[in-house]
């Protein structure tokens, strides 16, 4: 059984829970000054102060292996809890569109925007797929991304969305992040359904969402419920029908417009509802009352020049922010998640300690992993970052430089 122990730590930050953290709580992380992780198996077994008789009675074992810290910041792996990982293409041609002015549904409406990346990816066959998303897997990991949630969504018809998760399976299998499904055949209604879209949705529910369930290729489902999108109702039926066969609901809601989408969060008790650029005091207690965690986008905002969502009053009312990348071809081609922490802590208003707890904790509980990562704590699985940092505000502070040193997932040591 592999052994490992994490020595001269000089600020271990974490917060603690197996449960995602809302109001005073998500920013209460944890500090170890001069702290020690020992691992065996890819669990953590001990952690404390370096002068803790546990640290001692392991330094002197021969089959420990050592990772000297050197006084750098540790903390959990980082969870990417919202991305669009595997797709064909880019759209660095929709650029100049932007630039002069036209919005996400003006691209949409004019043949761009998923739609064109579905086109790129029903072309794509599988291999391809892997292999250009492989490429993305890798920065983040790089980042210090130990786990991360990953969409369908650009194929919108049967055999492009199983392509898609498929390819999803394929990079778990072969690459040291941890990869989490969610089937998104509800992310746009294609080209050819475009005057019957009701037949579009009796194939998500009577085709797509069965063969996705009895084939156990995704965890979770999530619907886009924005204007010009799909409807609450349909999102409603969407995400009941869904959970009928035993997949988790999302909800991307609120981008856009106050469409009220958490309504549907709080009714079908979603995981996690995602952008919420929009939404409102009702918005924001619907989140609450379904114990959903609200999935915040940073750099999406940034990219698009968009609103910020409102995430210090989510947290002061109770409910618990995640951040992740919304890593995608078209409205966030940003697969480095330090930059929305960068743009959350300065656009949000967040703390560091708030941040950091964004990254862990509460994007592993908008993935229904909160028992076993998230947390540097005695159980829980040894996904850990090892920075060239001081403390944690130096994490939010820098913008575009990587201070990753070592990345070590399930006690594997990665540099």
């Amino acid at each position: 059984m592999k052994k490992l122990l994490i020595k001269n730590i000089g600020v271990l930050a974490t917060p603690i829970g197996n449960t995602a953290l809302a109001g005073e709580a998500q920013g209460a992380v944890k500090y170890i000054e001069d702290a020690f992780i020992y691992v065996e198996g890819g669990v953590i077994k001990a952690v404390g102060a370096a002068g803790d008789c546990a640290a001692a009675s392991v330094a002197t074992d021969p089959d420990v292996e050592v990772l000297d810290a050197e006084g750098c910041l540790v903390t959990p792996g980082l969870v990417d809890a919202h991305t669009h990982l595997v797709f064909g293409g880019w759209r660095q041609n929709e650029l100049d569109q932007k630039l002069k002015g036209a919005s996400y549904l003006d691209i949409l409406a004019a043949g761009g925007g998923i739609l064109s990346t579905v086109r790129a990816t029903r072309e794509a066959d599988l291999d391809e797929l892997a292999e250009k998303a492989e490429d993305v897997l890798i920065e983040m990991f790089g980042y210090g991304v130990t786990t991360c949630e990953a969409k369908s969504g650009y194929g919108l018809n049967l055999e492009t969305e199983l392509k898609q998760l498929e390819a999803v399976k394929l990079l778990s299998e072969r690459n040291p992040v941890e990869l989490v499904s969610t089937f998104m055949g509800a992310h746009a209604v294609p080209s050819e359904y475009k005057e019957k879209r009701e037949d579009y949705i009796n194939l998500l529910l009577e085709e797509m969402l069965p063969v996705i369930s009895e084939k156990g290729l995704a965890e979770f489902c999530d619907v886009f419920c924005e204007a010009e999108v799909f409807t609450k109702e349909e999102s409603l039926r969407i995400l009941e029908r869904a959970k009928e066969l035993g997949l988790g609901a999302k909800i991307h809601t609120d981008e856009i417009f106050d469409i009220g989408g958490t309504e549907i969060a709080e009714r079908v008790s979603a995981i996690s509802a995602e952008h919420l650029i929009k939404c409102s005091d009702e918005g924001i207690g619907h989140l609450k009352n379904g114990n959903t965690v609200a999935c915040l986008l940073p750099a999406t905002s940034f990219y698009l020049g968009a609103d910020y969502a409102r995430a210090k009053d989510m947290i002061k009312a109770g409910v618990p922010v995640a951040i992740a990348t919304d890593f995608n071809p078209g409205s966030c081609p940003v697969s480095n998640i330090q930059l929305a922490m960068n743009i959350g802590c300065l656009k949000y208003r967040m703390t560091p300690e708030e941040i950091l707890t964004a990254v862990t904790l509460n994007g592993a509980a908008a993935i229904g992993r909160a028992g076993r990562i998230g947390s540097i704590e005695v159980g829980k699985q040894a996904d850990i970052v090892v920075w060239a940092a001081p403390d944690l505000a130096y994490l939010c502070y820098r913008m575009g430089s990587n201070p990753v040193n070592f990345v070590i997932k399930k006690g594997i040591v990665y540099e």
